[in-house]
């Protein structure tokens, strides 16, 4: 599903003006490759997105997504990126500011495929393979990448 009900809903009320959105991103792994999905709306490769439902647990809109647009399931391990995304503008003059929250995920099961229509190629893939990823999503998944410093949580010693 592209545009879920409520956002449909709340643009009949408020037409083209800017409506603040939760969206999240899962970095999904399966041992050193990571889950990539080319858009069917622009072409471009990035990871498994989606806006997160009234009441819904961001984390648990990660795992939903993939399920839905990559038909894998996957579980959320921990957040790598809170993010206010530029205003984007749609091409039918939809305004949204996106708060992004990235996940970092690990495969439970299923093989990747086009699910829903979002995407029409989706697959594991090396890092050495990121050269056609779009560039907001290489910082994602170097983040998703990077390890937890414990010594951030030890005032640095």
């Amino acid at each position: 599903m592209a545009t879920p009900e409520f956002v449909l809903s709340l643009r009949e009320r408020i037409g083209h003006d800017p409506l603040p959105l939760v969206g999240v991103t899962a970095v999904v792994f399966k041992d050193e490759r990571i889950l990539l999905g080319k858009r069917a709306d622009n072409g471009r490769w990035q990871c498994v997105s989606g806006i997160v439902d009234p009441g819904e647990e961001p984390a648990d809109a990660a795992v939903r997504e993939c399920l839905e647009e990559a038909g894998v399931v996957a579980r959320a391990t921990r957040l790598a990126l809170v993010q206010q995304i530029p205003r984007i503008v749609y091409a039918n003059g939809d305004q949204v500011d996106y708060l992004d929250l990235v996940f970092r995920c690990e495969w439970v099961s299923g093989e990747p495929h086009p699910a829903d229509g979002e995407l029409t190629e989706v697959g594991w893939y090396g890092l050495g393979e990121l050269t056609e990823v779009d560039q907001s999503h290489v910082r994602k998944i170097a983040l998703a990448v990077a390890e937890d410093d414990p010594s951030a949580f030890r005032g640095g010693r």
